[in-house]
This record gives structure tokens, sequence and C-alpha cells, in this order.
């Protein structure tokens, strides 16, 4: 699935790098969301059922901060280079993880799930180590998977039943709100909303990137340490000041004695909100939506889960522009 997405992948950059008119932009675009849509499910899935339990928020985790890594990358060259060239750079990571998954080992779950027993355990031996008792693990992996089977009868209806509908408005809720605290917003227009407040955008885009990579680490050192709740909740009450001190900031433009300090409250605002969603509600939504689907249900209800982040996201970031249109202020 990782090698089918990046196929996607590279073929959306190199579209909307060698794009000749908007039809190659929006493909390039569409080929690279059923990349990024496939990757954003199967990496904390696969990084989960790799990992042994009392670090594997940890590992998960470090899939957002790799995440903020490409994200520090964009925001520093994106003020020296143009797009295709950072289309181009996107590429980058999708051949290097071509070649990387020649190396990668399948899942355990996933080879115990089609009966590969002999697989399981050697593909657990690689990954824990030569000296490494594997035998308790490898059983329990094989339990699970067997109990999963005898439940294999699912459909995307019986996802719907009572049963599941705790595990199923956990995941959704969690997507639901990650996208519509408006991330996409602030990552996508985090430039046009410094030049509309009067702060330098290459200076503040310059800050994000050498900000962004170190505010991951606190998430991965937490993440194991407080618990996905508190450091939920965490992320949360930050997001809602940060937006706050946005709203503050916007609030008090035109006011002839306060519009001073609209500049500075707006870079802190994004400063933060971005510092904020990535300790928290960045990863954690992922995070949560892998260990909490039993594995029969996992691929149906993580699919759904998916779908509905993406889509409100799309919703988000489509609504974005109308919003600068009604409100640029």
């Amino acid at each position: 699935t990782l090698w089918l997405a990046d196929l996607f992948c590279i073929a959306g950059w190199l579209a909307i790098a060698l794009a000749k008119d908007i039809i190659w932009l929006d493909m390039g675009r569409f080929l690279v969301g059923i990349g990024v849509g496939l990757v954003s499910y199967v990496i904390p899935v696969y990084v989960a059922e790799i990992t042994p339990k009392h670090v594997r928020g940890a590992f998960t985790f470090s899939n957002q901060l790799l995440q903020n890594f490409g994200i520090a990358i964009v925001y520093y060259f994106g003020n020296f280079v143009s797009w295709r060239t950072l289309a181009m750079i996107g590429s980058i990571p999708c051949w290097i993880q071509v070649i990387g998954l020649f190396f990668t080992p399948e899942s355990p779950r996933w080879l115990a799930k089609n009966g590969r027993d002999k697989k399981v355990e050697e593909v657990l031996q690689k990954l824990r180590g030569p000296r490494y008792d594997i035998v308790h693990e490898a059983r329990e992996i094989k339990i699970s998977v067997e109990a999963s089977k005898q439940r294999s009868n699912i459909s995307i209806i019986s996802l719907f039943k009572k049963r599941y509908a705790h595990q199923l408005t956990i995941g959704i809720g969690l997507m639901v709100m990650q996208q519509l605290c408006g991330s996409a917003g602030i990552g996508g227009y985090g430039t046009t909303i410094l030049n509309l407040a009067g702060f330098p955008s290459r200076i503040g885009m310059m800050v994000l990137s050498f900000i962004v990579v170190p505010k991951s680490f606190m998430g991965l050192l937490l993440v194991d340490r407080w618990g996905r709740r508190p450091l939920l909740m965490a992320s949360a009450f930050g997001l809602c000041l940060s937006c706050i001190t946005l709203a503050v900031a916007f609030g008090v433009k035109d006011d002839p004695h306060l519009g001073k300090i609209t500049p500075i409250f707006c870079f802190i605002g994004i400063l933060s909100f971005t510092m904020m969603f990535a300790i928290g509600m960045g990863a954690l939504p992922w995070i949560i939506m892998s260990e909490i689907f039993p594995m029969d249900i996992k691929v149906l209800a993580g699919s759904l889960v998916t779908i509905t982040n993406w889509f409100t996201g799309w919703i988000a970031n489509y609504c974005f522009n109308f919003m600068f249109v009604w409100s640029p202020t």
C-alpha cells in the first residue's frame, strides 16, 4: 500500500512541477491527495503494529515529528525557491521511501491474519533484535488475530452497530475536531494571514521553520508519560487560546490606539497555534485511531475515519478563501 501511495505522490508532484495549465495542476493535487490519504492511514497503523506497547505512543508520535520536519523544510525553502521547485523537493522523500520499503518488513499482525505464522516470528525477531525472546509476543498476536477472525463478517453497515459505536464516535469525533480547529487554514494560508496583519511574512515563516521541529519533541516526550487524554486536552486548550489571540489581533486592527498590537499578536497566535497543534491535536487522533479499533474492523473503521478527516479538511480549506472575502480583517 505504501508503494502504491508513493507512486501516486511521485506522479502528482511531477505533474505539479511540470504543469503547463490548470488541468495538470488539479490532476497533480488529486494524485498527491490520494497518496497522502493512503499514507496518513497506513503509517500510524503500521507503526502501532510493529512497536512494543510501552513505547507505541512515542513511536507513532514520531510520524508527526517527521511530518513537521518536512513542513519546516518547505517553510524555509519556500522563501527562496519557486513552487515548481518545491514540488520537486516534495517528490524526494517518496523516492527514498520506494527504495527503503525493499528493506522494510511486513506488519506481524498482517502476516498472522494471512496465516503466515512462521514469518510472524521471523519479522518480530528482526524488529526486536536477535537476543530478544519473542515467543510470548508472537503468541499474543496470534491469539488476538484468531479472535478477530471469529468476528470477521464485517460490512460497512456493521460498523454502526451499538458495540462499535463508542470507538467510532471517538475516532470520527477526533478527526473532525482536528480539521475544524483551523489547522488546514492556518497551515496553508499562514503567509496570507501574516501579510494581512502587517507582519513580515518571510520573517514569520522563517521563525516557524526553525520552531516547528523542536516543538514536536514535546509531544514525543509527553505522550507516554502524560497519557493520550491529558495531552489532547492541553493541546485543545492551547489551540483555543491561540485562536482567541488571533481574533483579538484582527479585532483591534482598525483601532487607532490598539491597532499597533495586531502584527505581533497575529504572529504570537499563529506560532502558539502551530506549537499547540503539534504537541497533541496533530498526531494524537491518528495514534488513538490506530489503537482503539479491533483487528476485525480496523481496515473499514480506519478507512472511514481517514475519509472523514480529509473530507472535513477539504471543507475547511475550501471555505477559508471565502472567509477571507467575507471578513478580510
